[in-house]
Parts: C-alpha cells; sequence; structure tokens
C-alpha cells in the first residue's frame, strides 16, 4: 500500500498540522464517502473500484482483443482527462518508448489534445499504411480539438476501409443519453463505451475512457483495477495514520505557511505523463476562487541540470512530493574501467539502483536545507496492482485537499474561458458580437 514519508517536511511543519485538521478531514470523508459535498454528483469515482460495471468491463476487454488481432495501431483521439490517464499508465507500466518496442499490441498514437498540423501530418504518415483502428473519446463530442482530429481519422478510416469496414473499427467512448458523439455513434453503430456522469474526466482514468487503451496495450486491466480496489478499503479507513489525511494535510499546511508551488518529482522517465495527469488532476480540481496550489513536476535527476539551481537557491515558494518505486524492475551493474578516465572505480560493482538511490537521498536533504519540504510517497513497485493504488491515492487524497480548501473539487468553469473566445475567433455561428470584440481588442 502507498505509504507517505513525512520526516523531510517535519520542520517545516507545525506541530499540530495534522490534529488541527483531523475534524475537516474527517467531514470531508465523509462528503466524500456519501457524496454529499460540494460537487457531490461527481464523486462516482469514489467506490468505482468496487462498483465498476462489471458487463462493460468485458466488453472492454473483447474490444480490445478485437483491435489487437486486426489493427497495428490504434488512434485515440482525446483530450485532458480524455487521454492523459490512459497515456500515463501506458507509459509507466510500458514505456515511454512503447511504439519503438518489438511487441505482440498494437502502437498507440495519442491525437486530438492540441491543435498543431506538424504533429497531426506526422500521425498520419505513421499509420496511412498500417491496418488501424480509432477510440474518440468524448462526452459531448463538440470540443474543437478531439472533433477536428476524428473527422480526419474517421475520413481516412472510411477512404481506406470503406465505411463498413471503417464502422468496425471505430470505437466511441462518450456520455450514455446524449450529445453529438453519442448521436453519431448510435447512428453509424460504432460500438460504444459510456463517460459516466458521475466521473468527470480527471478521474476518469479507471472507467472506459482509460481502459479501453490502456487494455489495448496489454495491461492487465483486473491487477490494475484489484489494486485500486486495495486502496479504496484502506484509504476509507478514518485516522490520523491513513496517508491520504496526511497528504492532504501536509499539502493544505505547506500552502497556508505560504508555499504557492507543489512540484510532483519522479526518478523515473516512464512517469512523465504520469505527473502530467496529476497536474491536471490537482490544477482543475483546486485552482479557482483565487485559492490552490500551482501543481508543477520535474524529473530527476535529468531536471537537476537545468531546474535544480532554481529549486535551491529561488524563490521559497514550493515543496516537493516525491513519488518513489522501491524496487527496480531489473538491475545492472555498474562495470570496471581500468583506467578509471572518469575516476568512477569507486562505483565499480554497485547496482545502478544503489547509485539513484543515492542521488535521491542526497538531492532531498539539499533541497531541504536550501528551504524546500520534502514529501516522500512510496510505491513499492511499477506494476499494475502498485499504479491502481497509486491513481486511487491521489483522487482520494485531491477530494479531501479540494475540501479542506473549502472549494468545489469537481467542477471546472475557468476552463470554458478559453473554449468561447475561440468558437468567437473562428466564426461559430452565434458569437458574431463577441468576435468583433475580440478581434478589435487584438487589434487596437
Amino acid at each position: 500500500m502507498i505509504q507517505l514519508d513525512l520526516n523531510n517536511a517535519a520542520s517545516f511543519l507545525s506541530q499540530d498540522w495534522l490534529t488541527s485538521r483531523q475534524d475537516r478531514l474527517e467531514k470531508a470523508r465523509v462528503m466524500l464517502e456519501e457524496g454529499n459535498g460540494p460537487g457531490g454528483d461527481f464523486t462516482g469515482w469514489v467506490h468505482l473500484p468496487r462498483d465498476y460495471d462489471k458487463v462493460e468491463f468485458a466488453r472492454i476487454q473483447k474490444a480490445a482483443d478485437k483491435i489487437c488481432t486486426d489493427s497495428q495501431a490504434l488512434v485515440v483521439v482525446g483530450i485532458g482527462g480524455s487521454y492523459l490517464g490512459a497515456r500515463a499508465v501506458v507509459e509507466l507500466l510500458r514505456s515511454p518508448n512503447y511504439n519503438l518496442k518489438k511487441k505482440d499490441t498494437p502502437d498507440i498514437y495519442f491525437v486530438g489534445n492540441g491543435l498543431s498540423t506538424d504533429a497531426l501530418i506526422e500521425t498520419i504518415e505513421l499509420v496511412k499504411d498500417r491496418d488501424f483502428s480509432v477510440n474518440v473519446i468524448s462526452k459531448s463530442g463538440t470540443t474543437t480539438e478531439p472533433a477536428v482530429a476524428f473527422r480526419i481519422f474517421k475520413s481516412l478510416l472510411e477512404e481506406k476501409y470503406g465505411k463498413e469496414e471503417a464502422r468496425r473499427r471505430i470505437y466511441a467512448t462518450t456520455d450514455a443519453h446524449k450529445g453529438a458523439l453519442k448521436g453519431l455513434a448510435d447512428k453509424e453503430g460504432y460500438e460504444e463505451f459510456v463517460v459516466p456522469d458521475a466521473i468527470g474526466g480527471r478521474f476518469s482514468v479507471l472507467t472506459a475512457v482509460g481502459l479501453l487503451p490502456i487494455a489495448v496495450a496489454g495491461i492487465d486491466l483486473n491487477a490494475l483495477m484489484g489494486g485500486a480496489a486495495e486502496a479504496m478499503e484502506a484509504l476509507a479507513v478514518p485516522g490520523l495514520d491513513n496517508p491520504a489525511w496526511q497528504y492532504a494535510a501536509a499539502r493544505h499546511a505547506l500552502y497556508e505557511s505560504g508555499k504557492s508551488t507543489e512540484l510532483l518529482v519522479g526518478y523515473e522517465p516512464s512517469f512523465r505523463f504520469f505527473a502530467e495527469w496529476w497536474k491536471q488532476l490537482y490544477g482543475e480540481s483546486e485552482g479557482k476562487e483565487g485559492k490552490g496550489l500551482f501543481p508543477a513536476s520535474v524529473e530527476f535527476t535529468a531536471d537537476l541540470h537545468s531546474m535544480g539551481q532554481y529549486i535551491q537557491q529561488g524563490q521559497r515558494i514550493m515543496f516537493e512530493s516525491v513519488v518513489s518505486f522501491q524496487n527496480s524492475l531489473g538491475s545492472y551493474t555498474i562495470p570496471n574501467d581500468p583506467e578509471n578516465v572518469d575516476g568512477l572505480n569507486f562505483l565499480s560493482g554497485k547496482p545502478l539502483s544503489f547509485v539513484a538511490e543515492q542521488a535521491m537521498r542526497g538531492t532531498i536533504l539539499a533541497h531541504m536545507d536550501g528551504g524546500v519540504p520534502n514529501i516522500i510517497i512510496k510505491a513499492d513497485r511499477r506494476d499494475e496492482r502498485t499504479v491502481g493504488q497509486l491513481i486511487y491515492f491521489f483522487e482520494y487524497a485531491c477530494g479531501l485537499s479540494g475540501y479542506l480548501l473549502e472549494v468545489n473539487p469537481f467542477d471546472q468553469p475557468g476552463v470554458e474561458a478559453y473554449k468561447k473566445n475561440m468558437y468567437a475567433l473562428l466564426g461559430k455561428p452565434g458569437f458574431e458580437e463577441q468576435k468583433a470584440a475580440l478581434e478589435a481588442r487584438l487589434n487596437g
């Protein structure tokens, strides 16, 4: 189970940092468990590892098997929570180089998460001469970035295979009852999976939103959900030894002491997109009403050679939450150099994991001495069970944290501002007046 080490943050916290928040944490726990707090209609993820739709789960695995049989590539169309969770899990459990590795599963390409012409053309070039399928993920079907991308890849499929075969290669993950994509999927006969009404996008990785691409990568869904279920049972138990309570309270205490930025630190390159998922989870949940920690991430030791100077001696506005996997999946021994050109023969015969561990320990101490508190989040290893635990841990702690901040952790009203401006500038019908006003500002 996920564990916390707060020894390197203790000197930055008051003696009662946890006990003084005990009543509020219990209130937050009850609101999450009973779904009766702000945004309670969107707490379906809280008991999801126990209550998920077993019939749909089986259909997801069956669809993944079909894709693995008839496709060399899967194009996943989605933005924000509709792709970050899936990519996070695939890269963390398989590899950031997943598409380059020899394997029995299809390559996976994520599109519709931006508007770069060059990136889109490159993906088209990579899949157009191969057998491929498309998983389009959107609750509404009208969000500009994925809607444009789906138009393009739907057209490519129909041109390549004909309309009937293309229909069998398109999988729509969307609203159960309404929306443009739901209507199109019903009309065309695409296989459909559900974006649950009670689960917002950033909490949806353990629904069909994330699970279909994850299954296509050959990841064991039962083990992933099993790990999440273990975390659900453990974190529902109230008490000051609950790691989610500790993490939420420590973040809140450091925030109230003047820290404004949380750096999520990983020591594995494969952790990069998990950190991107985490940034959306906490940024959208807490960043409102002029409140909230700014979520950022770094990859050590690489970023110690770019961001390390600022972390050590820049503005004292941050703390670090370090995700440490306790057991490597493999081992490698550092060889001896007879000439000792680099002066590192004192490391000969030692496992590389030993060097990495000492680098992490030394970095934590240096940053703590520089005024940067460090929270250590300990996970066992990069396997399905542990990653399921880690996903649920961060989700549950996020809900607690939002309620400690006294915001609704489950809405995102600010996300709509850029969309309205973009629609106006693109000339969407109904936005004519706003278009003129925006263009006047831009040209003024």
